[in-house]
């Protein structure tokens, strides 16, 4: 109580915030605002219930762009909100310290535009992880030894893989394409094959609905309901998952291409160990269908999903806090 810890996962699509062995909350990363003086109308789980449906008069933003902050004040903002959410008002003994995780690629700028919004939101000790070591620690692997660990996380903004092996990344590498990139990919698609512009929620519900990285012995379909592109009138269409399939092969292509870097860069004793131990993925792409034998034909080394991939990073971040030789060496690095 007199030390409230907690690990967030600052992501493009949701905020996730662990504290003393669960996940304390799981919302949005998404506010909505009045346009002329920008004022916070709603922040999280409300706003998004709010996207495509608002009012002239206020827009319902994203505050994180592919993994990291585009606009420093709303995410201040939101995280006072989401601490406040969690923690009460009455805070006497000082905020709490927090882990937060930052993608691989961030630059020096972003990482203290990630700190700072952390401290002035009330956090009374901010440290940063990178995204891939706690997802592996939230996942389970065993970090800590000398043996090579191999992560692939999907993220809504970006997508890193990384080989971590004594606490440490050895190697690593990162797009900033992730499965918001897979929505835009399904509108695109739609779009061109069917003349119907849909917006990203729908987009969204396609994936996850019937959604698949390869094409699964089930064929499913989904009615989806968008905007005539010439006459400019609603419309109705039937989609399957073959399509969505052939909609996002080039986006999944280029984020194992990532996971391909990695391997290619990986000193040759930790490959084996990877060969050996397979890779791990995390991350809400981890959930698309077939994501782990798609993964595994374009890499040629096993991959599998981790038990609950979503809130692996959050989890991580959280339980680095509680490790002293892990703090020890994030802080003389």
């Amino acid at each position: 109580m007199f030390r409230r810890k907690l690990g967030v996962d600052l992501g493009t699509i949701n905020v996730i915030i662990y504290q003393g062995g669960q996940i304390v909350l799981q919302e949005p990363s998404m506010v909505a605002l009045t346009i002329e003086d920008e004022r916070i109308v709603a922040i999280g789980q409300e706003a998004r219930d709010m996207y495509g449906r608002h009012p002239e008069h206020i827009e319902v933003v994203r505050p994180l762009r592919d993994g990291v902050i585009a606009d420093y004040e709303v995410t201040e903002a939101m995280l006072r909100h989401f601490f406040q959410k969690i923690g009460g008002r009455g805070r006497v003994f000082g905020g709490p310290q927090v882990m937060i995780s930052v993608p691989y690629g961030v630059t020096s700028v972003e990482r203290r535009a990630v700190h700072e919004a952390a401290i002035q939101a009330g956090a009374r000790e901010a440290m940063l992880i990178h995204e891939p070591l706690a997802a592996a620690i939230g996942a389970g692997l065993p970090v800590k030894t000398p043996a090579g660990n191999m992560i692939l996380n999907l993220g809504g903004g970006a997508s890193e893989a990384a080989v971590i092996a004594m606490n440490g990344v050895v190697v690593a590498d990162s797009a900033r394409v992730g499965g918001m990139r897979l929505d835009e990919a399904i509108i695109n698609y739609v779009r061109r094959k069917y003349s119907l512009i849909v917006g990203q929620p729908t987009a969204e519900s396609i994936k996850i609905q019937i959604g698949a990285a390869i094409n699964q012995p089930e064929e499913l379909t989904m009615e989806v309901q968008g905007r005539d592109q010439v006459g400019g009138l609603p419309r109705t269409i039937s989609i399957s998952t073959s399509e969505v399939v052939e909609a996002i092969s080039d986006t999944l292509a280029t984020i194992a291409g990532v996971a391909r870097s990695v391997l290619e860069k990986t000193p040759p004793e930790l490959a084996s160990d990877i060969i050996d131990r397979g890779v791990m993925i995390t991350g809400g792409g981890a959930l698309l269908r077939g994501i782990d034998e798609y993964i595994t034909r374009m890499i040629g080394v096993p991959a599998y999903r981790a038990d609950d991939p979503i809130v692996a990073t959050a989890v991580g971040a959280g339980r680095a806090l509680d490790d002293q030789a892990l703090l020890k060496r994030m802080v003389t690095s």
